[in-house]
């Protein structure tokens, strides 16, 4: 019997949420499965993958093929380097306390390397939200620049006529007394 570690989808239209499984390799993606070893949700950013290693290394030892979205997973969390340093101590090459001191090492590499990204990630959205804010405001200010000029425009056009007609006349004819001065000199 084949045995595949594949995905198995779960969730709803648009939002895929996933199942690690262990299955046989006729059986349909989302039928029958022999184990669940895990979960992997790609809507988060990083993905969130939990995984039990330890099943997953048990499983690789006896044979069971995984797909290639599953091999990165699985790659991505460690159970191949794991595999890998179990193959080394099987054979004598390195003691069970060197393997378990690199897992450890490069776990820890691993998760720090995770822990800046979720940082960087938060501080994108931080500055995008500043960014769109500032934007939001400008935008604000425009318009009640708007306001403020048509309400001119309106009190200016509302104005009474007739004080706009004697302002205009006083200042382009001369009164009757300059007027008279003018001439008599």
């Amino acid at each position: 019997m084949a045995v595949k570690i594949r995905l198995q989808r779960h969730g709803k239209k648009g939002q895929p949420f996933y199942h690690i499984v262990i299955a046989d390799a006729r059986a349909a993606r989302d039928g029958k499965f022999i184990e669940k070893i895990g979960t992997y949700n790609p809507l988060t950013s990083p993905a969130t993958i939990n995984l039990d290693i330890d099943s997953a290394c048990k499983w690789l030892k006896n044979g069971a093929q995984p797909t290639d979205t599953v091999r990165s997973l699985l790659s991505y969390k460690g159970v191949l380097l794991k595999r890998h340093l179990q193959i080394g101590v099987e054979k004598g090459a390195i003691t069970q306390e060197t393997a378990d001191a690199k897992f450890d090492k490069w776990l820890q590499e691993k998760e720090k390397k995770i822990a800046a990204v979720k940082e960087s990630n938060r501080n994108a959205n931080k500055d995008a939200a500043k960014i769109k804010l500032a934007k939001e405001e400008e935008l604000k200010n425009a318009r009640l620049a708007a306001i403020e000029k048509k309400r001119a425009e309106a009190e200016k056009a509302n104005a009474p006529q007739e004080e706009i007609v004697s302002e205009e006349t006083t200042e382009e004819t001369p009164t009757a007394e300059e007027a008279t001065t003018e001439t008599t000199e």
